[in-house]
């Protein structure tokens, strides 16, 4: 047994915190940087037309990221059970399986992206004075896609052996390089929004790069191996179902945020933009908690796949409690910054007034929000994918679509602002009361192998 899977079954939580979830917020929070780099630096042109064509662009990365998460969690998920199990050649099949499955997904979505850039900029809602904007990052960044989804997956796919530590190196790396071109290309050359999706495509490339160098030097038993690929349906739909969950809430997450994103256009470009800078403030709070959670998946499958399960409810319990303290924190800070942290995006004073209530309505539910996704980690984690994908369809769409109509008409713009927090009261109840049935169906089932 290798030093990082002993911290998976006997470390304390201190060490699953500082081998596990640390690193994962660290790389949460990187790609939060790396998410929110080109709206800053466009930001500091003042053309709310480029924050809103970029804004309108977020959609397409969103289902990038949720296509190679369909990967890479789905496979740390079943790599981590396997190494529970101890089946070594199952890891080398499953990695395999993710390496040319993410790459021959990320060329076909560089070829219908390229193909049919103008369509997919309309049907993403832009209008004639964002459409060329649109346009250009799109077309531009349709040159990242198969290096997206690479590194997405494999990046996760670091930390399934308990090494949260190794998958920084990558992303920190693209992430620096990213920030570091687009104060170049957007504030030294003036390319705009063309110099933003190229720094995005630069950004990735030099992270698989580094990726590759670190599989090859320290993670030999993730080198994809052509002879090693199967379709075979133990490895096949165990990594596509267990990743199906949140790679789902990503995508239909994309698709809502369109609608979203169309609702609030029509009422004025400003409206857009204050919500765009408000949504990349409420993500330092979803994101890390996001970050912790996932970070603590690997100990939670390896102990399952063990049958260790009062090891696995002990993490999953000391997880819980730090979240919401967490959520609590964090919501407190972001409330009494708001100010600062909508005027570091864009100082206008129209945009600055509507982020206040854009940024309250955002991060209203960071108490909670804990509890939510350590039931999706746990559902997910363990296995249980029909209750993960159900509830990971709620959040973006079975409730959040009817609420935001009926919040937009009752209330107009702000209603929409307000209409997350309020699908996230009806989501918690239901996420957590299928993760505490799916718990009992666990305790009796290990108690009658007893």
């Amino acid at each position: 047994m290798s030093r990082t899977e002993e911290v998976l079954k006997n470390g304390s939580f201190g060490k699953l915190l500082l081998n596990l979830s640390l690193p994962s917020v660290l790389i949460i929070i990187i790609m939060l940087i790396y998410n929110i780099a080109d709206t800053y630096f466009i930001g500091q042109t003042g053309n709310l037309k480029m924050i809103s064509a970029i804004s309108l662009s977020m959609p397409v990365f969103t289902v990038l990221s949720g296509i190679g998460t369909l990967f890479g969690n789905g496979g740390t998920t079943s790599i981590s059970i396997a190494l529970g199990e101890g089946n070594r050649e199952k890891v080398k099949k499953i990695t395999t399986f993710c390496f040319f499955g993410s790459v021959t997904v990320g060329c076909l979505f560089f070829l219908m992206i390229f193909a049919f850039t103008q369509p997919l900029a309309l049907l993403l809602g832009a209008d004639e004075t964002t459409l060329s904007y649109t346009i250009t990052y799109l077309k531009t960044f349709s040159f990242a896609c198969p290096l997206v989804l690479f590194s997405t997956a494999f990046g996760s796919l670091l930390r399934a052996d308990g090494d949260g530590r190794t998958a920084l190196l990558p992303n920190m790396t693209g992430t620096i390089s990213n920030i570091l071109l687009d104060a170049l290309f957007i504030l030294v050359f003036h390319w705009d929004v063309f110099g933003a999706a190229f720094a995005t495509v630069l950004g990735n490339l030099f992270s698989c790069v580094l990726l590759v160098f670190l599989i090859f030097k320290k993670k030999t038993h993730l080198i994809p191996k052509a002879k090693q690929f199967t379709f075979a349906a133990e490895i096949s739909i165990p990594v596509l179902t267990l990743g199906l969950p949140m790679a789902l809430s990503t995508v239909i997450g994309s698709i809502s945020n369109t609608l979203q994103n169309r609702m609030l256009i029509s009422y004025d470009a400003n409206v857009l933009a204050a919500q765009s800078v408000a949504g990349k403030i409420s993500m330092i709070i979803t994101m890390m908690i996001l970050g912790f959670c996932m970070g603590m998946q690997p100990a939670i499958s390896y102990n399952f796949g063990s049958k260790n399960y009062k090891r696995m409810y002990q993490v999953m319990k000391q997880t819980g409690i730090f979240t919401i303290v967490l959520g609590i924190i964090l919501t407190l800070l972001t409330f009494f910054n708001k100010d600062t942290l909508i005027t570091a995006f864009i100082d206008n004073r129209e945009i600055i007034s509507m982020g206040r209530i854009f940024v309250i309505a955002a991060v209203i539910v960071g108490p909670v929000y804990g509890i939510y996704q350590l039931s999706q980690t746990f559902m997910q984690a363990t296995g249980k994918v029909s209750y993960a994908i159900f509830a990971s369809t709620l959040d973006k769409f079975l409730v959040y679509i009817p609420v935001l109509f009926i919040m937009d008409h009752k209330f107009g713009v702000y209603g929409i602002a307000f209409a997350h927090a309020v699908t996230m009261i009806f989501t918690l109840i239901i996420t957590l009361s299928l993760a505490l049935r799916w718990s009992r169906h666990i305790k009796t089932t290990a108690g009658q192998n007893t």
